[in-house]
C-alpha cells in the first residue's frame, strides 16, 4: 500500500518514521502548501515525492492511501477533495471539527465508495483485545464505574489556544478519553454532566465529564492543556478493577483483586510507534473492499463528533467553522 501524507509537520514526521518500518506498507509521498517544507520533509524521511499543494500529491494516481495530518481546522476540505477524487483517506483525529463536517465527509464517502478512516491510533492498538478479553473474560465482576484522565502542559502551542485552528483540550486530547470509555464501554447515555475552565482566547483548556450510561455504569473523563496529568485509565467491576498506564498508548495493564491485591501485569507487545496498526488495518480494509475500518466505523466517529459538539455547546466554545447558531 502506497501512502501520501497531506502536511509535512510533527505528526507526518511520526507517521514516515513508522511507516518506513511497517511490512507492507510504504510511504511514497508529501504535500504541503510549500513546496519547500515538502521538499525538506521528503529529504528528511526519505520520501521518494514532494508535492507544493495538497491537490497535486491528490492527483497523484500511484497513491492507494491518504494521510491527512493537518490541524483539525484544516481536515475538512483536503478530505473531500480526496474522497472526490477517490483516493481512501486516514484523517487524523479529531476527525473534522464538527458533526456537520463528519457527516458531509461520511456521506460522500458512502455516495462515492471510497474509504475513510479515522487514525484515533488507540482503537487499533493490541492493547484494546487484550484489555476486552479481561472484562469478557469475567476477572473483575460486573462493570461498574470506568474513567480515564489525559493532561499535557501545552498551552503554550498556537494550535491548543487559537479557536480558527480549532484548539482546546478536547479535540486534542479528550477525544482520546472518550475513546477509552466507548472502547470498553459503548453503553448509551442516560445523563451527561461536565465542567469546563476556558482559555482568554475562549477555547477549553480543562474539563471534567460525568456520564451515567446504561447498565448502572458511571463514567468519569477529565482531559487538560494546562497541566501535566496521571493519565491512566481504571475499568472498575464487583470483582476488581483493571488499571491501565496510558489512555493514549497503552504498554502495561495491571488486574486487581477485591482489597486492591495485584493478580496480574501484563505488557502489551511491542511494537514500531503503535501507528503502524492503523495502516495495516485501513490496508486490510481498502483490500475487502470497505469503506469503513472495523475498528473505527463510521457510526462511531460520528457518535463521538456529535458528543463533542454538545459539550463544545454548553461550554460556550466555538470555532469559525460551526456556522450561526441555531
Amino acid at each position: 500500500m502506497k501512502v501520501g501524507i497531506i502536511g509535512a509537520g510533527h505528526i507526518g514526521g511520526k507517521i514516515a518514521r513508522t511507516i518506513a518500518e511497517t511490512d507492507g506498507v510504504d510511504i511514497l509521498a508529501v504535500g504541503s502548501r510549500s513546496f519547500g517544507k515538502a521538499e525538506n520533509f521528503a529529504r528528511e524521511f526519505n520520501v521518494p515525492r514532494a508535492y507544493g499543494s495538497y491537490s497535486e500529491l491528490l492527483d497523484d494516481p500511484d497513491i492507494d492511501l491518504v494521510y491527512v495530518a493537518t490541524p483539525h481546522s484544516h481536515h475538512f476540505e483536503v478530505t473531500m477533495e480526496a474522497i472526490g477524487k477517490g483516493k481512501a483517506c486516514l484523517v487524523e483525529k479529531a476527525f473534522m471539527a464538527n458533526s456537520a463536517q463528519t457527516r458531509a465527509v461520511l456521506d460522500l464517502s458512502r455516495k462515492k465508495g471510497v474509504f475513510v478512516g479515522e487514525a484515533v491510533w488507540t482503537r487499533y492498538q493490541p492493547a484494546l483485545g487484550i484489555i476486552r478479553k479481561l472484562i469478557d473474560d469475567g476477572r473483575i465482576g460486573r462493570m461498574r464505574m470506568i474513567s480515564a484522565t489525559l493532561a499535557y502542559s501545552i498551552e503554550h502551542k498556537p494550535r491548543i489556544i487559537r479557536p480558527e485552528l480549532c484548539g482546546g483540550a478536547l479535540l486534542d486530547l479528550g477525544v482520546y478519553a472518550i475513546n477509552f470509555v466507548r472502547m470498553f464501554c459503548p453503553n448509551p447515555i442516560e445523563k451527561i454532566d461536565s465542567q469546563c475552565i476556558l482559555s482568554e482566547s475562549g477555547v477549553d483548556l480543562t474539563e471534567s465529564v460525568s456520564m451515567t450510561l446504561s447498565g448502572g455504569i458511571m463514567a468519569n473523563i477529565q482531559s487538560s492543556a494546562c497541566c501535566a496529568g496521571y493519565n491512566t485509565g481504571v475499568i472498575a467491576g464487583s470483582e476488581g478493577y483493571i488499571v491501565v498506564d496510558n489512555v493514549n498508548n497503552p504498554h502495561v495493564i495491571q488486574v486487581y483483586a477485591l482489597g486492591g491485591i495485584l493478580r496480574e501485569e501484563l505488557t502489551v507487545p511491542e511494537c514500531i510507534s503503535g501507528y503502524e496498526y492503523e495502516f495495516l488495518a485501513c490496508r486490510d480494509s481498502i483490500g475487502k473492499g470497505l469503506i469503513e475500518p472495523p475498528q473505527m466505523p463510521h457510526s462511531e466517529i460520528l457518535f463521538i463528533m456529535e458528543l463533542m459538539d454538545s459539550l463544545r455547546k454548553e461550554w460556550g466554545v466555538r470555532y469559525p467553522m460551526d456556522g450561526p447558531e441555531s
